[in-house]
């Protein structure tokens, strides 16, 4: 279901390729129930021997970006563990790799956000850090909210707030907002609102024209 096509952008079809990476087995040197960590004896694209580690997370990371028609949106605050400091996001987490990513994204709207979305539109599908990771994440935004019961996970503790989007562009600006995903999927909403893929209204209140 989530294996990607090998496709190239239109713009490099008719460019070479560079030479490829080559993998000759692996070993798991940490197998967990989120992720595995393997190790490669490989051959660079230079001809140069190497060693190569990769982390492969067990899971598809999604998000989504709640769009009232005010033009505000939710976005879930929490401490990670991994950076030591608080974030603030839009609504994220994992698909197994035997789940629909958008089953698990609508779950995660309402568990974190106590929303629920009549509309939904595809905003990114993206490789993240890939010179180490094979991590794949999916986001959508959504409007047409209403209001359903929070249900966070039982290490989460989550604050929401509701912010103009143009707000939330500034705070990525001065990078108070890091996320990947939510930065990433800010500017293509933005982007989406401007180019007319979302509702004309909506758009308008986003963009405050």
């Amino acid at each position: 279901m989530h294996d990607i096509p090998d496709i190239k952008p239109r713009w490099a079809e008719d460019l070479p390729e560079t030479p490829k990476w080559q993998s000759h087995g692996d070993s798991v040197l940490i197998d967990t129930p989120w992720m595995q960590v393997t190790r490669h004896p490989a051959t660079a694209p230079t001809g140069a021997a190497a060693d190569y580690q990769v982390v492969r997370p067990k899971n598809v990371g999604t998000g989504v970006l709640p769009l009232h028609e005010d033009g505000t949106v939710t976005l879930v605050g929490q401490h990670r563990f991994s950076l030591m400091r608080y974030s603030w996001e839009m609504p994220e987490g994992g698909a197994p790799m035997d789940e629909d990513p958008f089953d698990a994204v609508r779950r995660e709207l309402a568990e974190e956000a106590g929303l629920t979305a009549e509309h939904w539109r595809a905003a990114l599908d993206m490789d993240l850090s890939n010179s180490i990771t094979d991590e794949r994440a999916m986001t959508w935004v959504a409007w047409g909210l209403s209001a359903v019961p929070v249900d966070p996970d039982p290490t989460e503790v989550i604050v929401s707030v509701r912010v103009p989007f143009r707000d939330l562009l500034a705070e990525i600006e001065r990078g108070a907002v890091r996320d990947s995903l939510t930065v990433a999927t800010a500017y293509k909403a933005y982007h989406m609102a401007r180019e007319g893929v979302l509702p004309a209204a909506l758009a308008q209140a986003m963009l405050g024209a």
